[in-house]
């Protein structure tokens, strides 16, 4: 036994044993968040529960969950607990939607009041723009206010076919919104500040503002004919609507430009549910948030993490690369050297939210302050700069991830033998040659290295994000379709501060608690996905320059 501890094995078997559990502890928890999240899109049931009371005789919903608790617990609620037998008693969380009609789309159902539960195959859902699900029963399609479901018409073909055109013209009003009056919107709005501009530099003339005025005449001329384009699409979109049967048995009619989609989820087959699944997904990946975040898609928060991710590894790559190099090529073994050494390691201790109170006082108030005041004086006192943007973002995150890539880099710069060195400068190249030419293509591999962990860490952060620029809700992508075309000064969404918010600022708890399951599993996918980019194109430049290392 001595000899088998002294060879060292127990200690080889404990190590592989904390290495495993550890991995299987992370598959489980991604599994977990997995499972919760992606069940979210999958097609539930919908039931129609009829109760004995005189208070509601009929609900119709999704169960989101069921569970059995005491019935001591509903006794000290003040529930009346007389008709329930036994110790305990299930419950189901039923989400009943229809928002304009009842104050919670949530309610608690305990089994014992229900006398019959049924999943009528008849039974829809209306995904709609704004007040959330609706649940009930399809009775008319109205054209112009009158019916159109006559002469045997099949009503749910009737449905498809105008909600589809409805989807189409309110497709068509959006992208008049974020495109031609976007656009001329913008356009005005930088002639304000010419004149502005002209005023302060005392240049304003007659002549100057005689061709302002002309340009913004031009532009509002074009503006009231886009603007009654827009009008006709909108009222084109409102000529439909539909009659549902809702769980009061009472007529609701609605418009059908509010319609998203229909499901008939009880009446699904298996390939029907998994291309509703699918398409759900991709719905998620590729819409905006709808109803303060607790509905839609997240788009423009994939869109925000991913920009910000690539600009913090533009900034943070050259400095980080560029500080490895003077500390290990051209420093002094010093004190002073081994002192910013400390620093830089210390640096990665720094709680990140000290990060962001610093970015928000040097970039934003300092270096964005000056900004405005030197290159922007006539948008002030409205800040261009001194705001939270995309790029103080990014600068405040390059900061923070500063030293993964100064260590990781400076270690493959060790990792190089000296005779490498010696032989390109015994060949007549000089130090910086040897380095650009050579050390650095070797290095390569644990540059990437700094670069994977520095980003798996930046894509994570959130808490100095909330300082220098991430919003709950983005009016605009920092990329669009107005010169400069990429506006750095923009504040976005961002998909960590989109599970905080969903999870823990949203108005409706239980709607938004899927959610932040299915954008968790998101934002690890995508940092998974960054990842494996970067260690793609790693073990490219590992394999090319492999043959310098002999």
């Amino acid at each position: 036994m001595n000899n088998w501890f002294k060879s060292g094995s127990p200690w080889i078997w404990m190590t592989a044993g904390s290495v495993s559990v550890a991995l299987i502890a992370v598959l489980g928890l991604v599994a977990l968040i997995a499972w919760r999240g992606l069940s979210f899109f999958w097609p539930a049931d919908i039931y129609e529960f009829h109760f004995s009371d005189t208070e509601r005789q009929t609900i119709i919903g999704e169960i989101y969950e069921r569970e059995r608790i005491p019935v001591t617990r509903l006794s000290d609620a003040g529930v009346d607990i007389s008709q329930i037998d036994g110790e305990f008693v299930t419950r189901y969380l039923v989400k009943i939607g229809n928002r304009e009609l009842v104050p919670l789309d949530f309610t608690w159902v305990l089994e014992p009041n229900v006398v019959r539960l049924e999943t009528p195959k008849d039974l829809v859902v209306l995904e709609r723009s704004r007040n959330g699900n609706f649940y009930g029963y399809l009775h008319d399609v109205l054209e112009n206010g009158e019916s159109v479901v006559t002469g045997g018409a099949d009503i749910k073909v009737e449905l498809r076919k105008r909600m589809e055109r409805a989807l189409e013209l309110r497709n068509e009003a959006e992208s008049i919104s974020k495109g031609p009056i976007a656009r001329i919107n913008y356009e005005l709005e930088q002639l304000r500040l010419d004149r502005r501009r002209l005023e302060l530099n005392n240049s304003y003339t007659e002549a100057a503002e005689a061709e302002i005025q002309a340009q913004e005449e031009a532009l509002r001329a074009e503006y009231r004919e886009v603007e009654q384009t827009l009008f006709a699409v909108r009222a084109e979109s409102e000529r439909d609507g539909v009659i549902m049967i809702d769980m009061r048995g009472e007529e609701v009619r609605m418009s059908m430009n509010m319609v998203l989609d229909a499901t008939w989820s009880n009446d699904m087959n298996i390939l029907q549910k998994w291309g509703y699944f699918f398409s759900q997904i991709g719905k998620f990946l590729t819409e905006d948030p709808r109803e303060s975040n607790t509905e839609g898609g997240v788009f423009p928060a994939i869109f925000g993490t991913v920009f910000m991710v690539l600009l913090m590894s533009v900034i943070v790559t050259p400095f980080g690369v560029i500080a490895a190099i003077y500390l290990h090529e051209y420093a002094g073994k010093n004190s002073i050297t081994k002192l910013i050494r400390i620093a830089v390691i210390n640096l990665a201790g720094v709680p990140s939210i000290v990060y962001g109170v610093f970015g928000l006082g040097f970039f934003v108030y300092m270096v964005g302050g000056t900004l405005d005041q030197i290159f922007y004086p006539e948008s002030l006192p409205n800040p261009t700069f001194g705001t939270p943007g995309v790029l103080w973002s990014a600068l405040t995150l390059a900061i923070l991830t500063l030293p993964v890539v100064i260590v990781s880099t400076e270690e493959g710069l060790s990792r190089i033998p000296s005779a490498v060195r010696e032989g390109s400068l015994a060949l007549g190249a000089t130090k910086a040659e040897t380095i650009w030419r050579i050390i650095l293509p070797m290095a390569s591999p644990a540059i990437m290295t700094g670069l994977i962990l520095a980003v798996a860490r930046a894509a994570g952060e959130v808490a100095p994000l909330m300082l220098v620029g991430v919003v709950k809700s983005a009016p605009a992508l920092p990329v669009d379709g107005n010169f400069p075309f990429l506006h750095l000064d923009r504040k976005f969404m961002h998909l960590g501060f989109h599970i905080y918010d969903v999870g823990f600022q949203s108005p409706n708890v239980e709607a938004a608690r899927p959610l932040v399951y299915a954008t968790s599993f998101l934002l690890i996918t995508v940092i998974v996905g960054l990842n494996l980019t970067a260690i793609g194109v790693r073990n490219r430049l590992r394999e090319k320059f492999r043959a310098l290392e002999h």
